[in-house]
């Protein structure tokens, strides 16, 4: 007999899985997309500004290379202007690239410094009539307007303490670090640069040179060039003369009055600019400003510092040590680098202490090995300031007002 199959029963519907995002869903995808557009904006602008660093290198080097033809072809003479640079050498703004243009036609060869402006980054190169050129490197040259580095070329960063110095082209110079205050002995005879504390004295520039070296890696007594690309850097700097503007004025000198007659500590807070002094509001101010924003304190007073330079014969000046003004020499001598103002800043040529740049002592007899020390102390008066430079100590003599700095 056959069994009747019973009908096929009608299928159960299926569960619909479709559904839409909750809110906490679409919050994540939200949040996600931002970080991903985030990290895709910095990575662009990375390599924008890498690319931008790259270009302004370039150009910065073209430039110069046409300037040194341009002299070597004209006598030794240099395009007197922005619009002589263009008609002269050939070297004009583009979509790529703007230029600003100084000669300084107070040295001998005569020199010029120019900023190439490649997007939102500036790169300088310094060169001279007699066709040498010095190395391009990021930031505008004093006196022009642009970015300076507030970053070290490698990304590596600066130890405690220590402040990014924008390099200079004419003084040989690359971004390097510094030490924001004046070397305090940290115990052990380790260099520190701390706001606490008494400045490291009765040292002598041998020593400074050996303890210097033990700061960090890489990191050394501050070197005369180094020093050299600080002082032109804050001359530039409108807010470190007393007029409002570079050369109005005078630039702040530090503590220099033996008022109180003993060096000072500095203070956590650069604002206080004045901390210890008795008198205030005038040249005493111990804080000068890069183009960068960094803040130093008490380069141009407080106490001396060595720097590694040395010197036998050659010295400026005239005969038998005493302080000078500086555009008032009897010769220039040979330094190198060379210290004279108008040197870095072409409007320096007549200044005098003044306008705060600090006097020299020197001999232009001397044939003996003497050190360099710049700056002043706290007695200075009118010979303290970020040009300063006393050349009549040994590299082994120690002082109570002379102390040391450590760059790297």
């Amino acid at each position: 007999m056959l069994r009747m199959l019973a009908a096929p029963s009608k299928p159960l519907p299926k569960h619909d899985s479709r559904r839409g995002f909750t809110i906490v869903e679409l919050l994540i995808v939200i949040v996600v997309i931002g970080i991903l557009a985030a990290i895709t904006i910095v990575a662009y602008n990375g390599v924008t500004g890498r690319a931008n660093v790259s270009a302004g290198l370039s150009n910065a080097q073209q430039a110069g290379k046409k300037l040194a033809i341009y002299a070597l072809s004209n006598g030794s003479t240099l395009p007197a202007d922005k619009p002589s640079l263009g008609s002269q050498a050939g070297i004009t703004d583009s979509t790529n690239a703007t230029y600003q243009y100084t000669l300084n036609s107070t040295v001998s060869p005569n020199s010029y410094c120019l900023t190439v402006t490649t997007g939102s980054t500036s790169t300088q190169v310094a060169g001279f009539a007699d066709g040498n050129i010095g190395q391009p490197v990021p930031g505008p040259c004093a006196g022009h307007t642009g970015t300076a580095p507030t970053a070290l070329a490698d990304g590596s960063s600066c130890p405690n303490g220590y402040i990014v110095v924008p390099g200079s082209s004419l003084y040989g110079t690359k971004a390097f670090c510094a030490m924001k205050y004046e070397a305090k002995n940290g115990g052990s005879n380790n260099a520190v640069s701390t706001p606490a504390g008494s400045p490291w004295v009765n040292i002598s520039q041998t020593s400074a040179l050996t303890i210097a070296t033990a700061a960090c890696s890489g990191c050394h007594l501050i070197t005369e060039s180094e020093w050299l690309t600080i002082a032109q850097n804050v001359l530039s700097v409108a807010s470190n003369w007393s007029g409002g503007a570079a050369g109005s004025g005078y630039i702040y000198s530090g503590h220099n009055d033996s008022a109180p007659n003993n060096a000072l500590v500095a203070d956590t807070n650069d604002a206080n600019s004045y901390s210890g002094e008795t008198n205030t509001g005038g040249n005493q101010r111990r804080t000068l400003t890069l183009t960068n924003g960094q803040v130093i304190w008490d380069l141009a007073g407080n106490v001396g510092e060595w720097t590694s330079g040395t010197i036998t014969t050659g010295q400026p000046g005239s005969s038998g040590y005493a302080w000078r003004e500086w555009n008032a020499l009897a010769t220039n001598g040979s330094l190198t680098p060379n210290p004279l103002p108008s040197f870095g800043t072409p409007a320096a040529s007549g200044w005098t202490s003044a306008q705060g740049i600090g006097q020299v002592t020197s001999n232009s007899d001397e044939a003996a090995l003497h050190s360099f020390e710049a700056g002043s102390n706290w007695n200075g008066t009118n010979t303290a300031g970020v040009l300063a430079l006393f050349l009549g100590a040994t590299p082994s003599d120690t002082y109570g007002v002379i102390g040391f700095r450590v760059s790297r």
